[in-house]
Parts: C-alpha cells; structure tokens; sequence
C-alpha cells in the first residue's frame, strides 16, 4: 500500500491549499484534506452547503509541487482520474484546485 507523504508535506498541502481557496472563492470557509493510501482527498466547506463538498484526489509522487490528479465526479461518487487544462494529468497543487474548484464552486473571484 503507497505511504502517506510525510507530516511536514501534508502540512505544506493544507496551508497551500487552504490560502489558494480563500483567494479565489470567498465563500469557502475551510479546505479539508484528509489523507489515505498515498492519496489526499479534497473537499470545501462553504457558507452554502451543509456538508463538505468533494473536489478532488491528489496522488502523492514523491514531491510537494506535482500530484496527479482525479476530479470528485458527484454522478458516481467516485474519483476518476483526469486531466487538467493544461493537458497533462499532473500538476500543482493549486492548479488541481482550480480546476476541481471551477467545476464544483464557480468560476473564481
């Protein structure tokens, strides 16, 4: 089973991601990342919803600026890997975000 990245890593995540939602969606009062198996799993808390909302799952590769990227997909309740607008199914953290985020919460501030 793949490791978790280390404390400081998942740390760095959740302040990287946190600061790059409220810059672009005011209405997001915290990120959750939990992680599992290698994976982080993204979600949004906001001011509209009740529950959090899933965005994405980032895949740990070793580094803190490139994951690989699978977007939340509320048809299925599942996640399946992606792309993003780059073209390519790996990126940073804040760009999985947006992309993720763009979909599930708006377009941004």
């Amino acid at each position: 089973m793949p490791k978790n990245p280390p404390d400081s890593t998942q740390h760095h995540l959740r302040h990287r991601l946190a600061v790059h939602a409220r810059a672009l969606w005011p209405q997001v009062e915290s990120v959750q990342v939990r992680f599992r198996a290698g994976f982080a799993y993204v979600a949004a808390e906001s001011n509209d919803e009740d529950e959090p909302v899933p965005l994405c799952r980032l895949r740990f590769a070793g580094t803190l600026h490139t994951w690989g990227f699978a977007l939340y997909l509320a048809s299925s309740g599942k996640y399946e890997d992606n792309f993003l607008p780059t073209g390519l199914p790996i990126g940073s953290p804040e760009d999985c975000l947006t992309c993720a985020g763009t979909l599930y919460l708006g377009s941004p501030a």
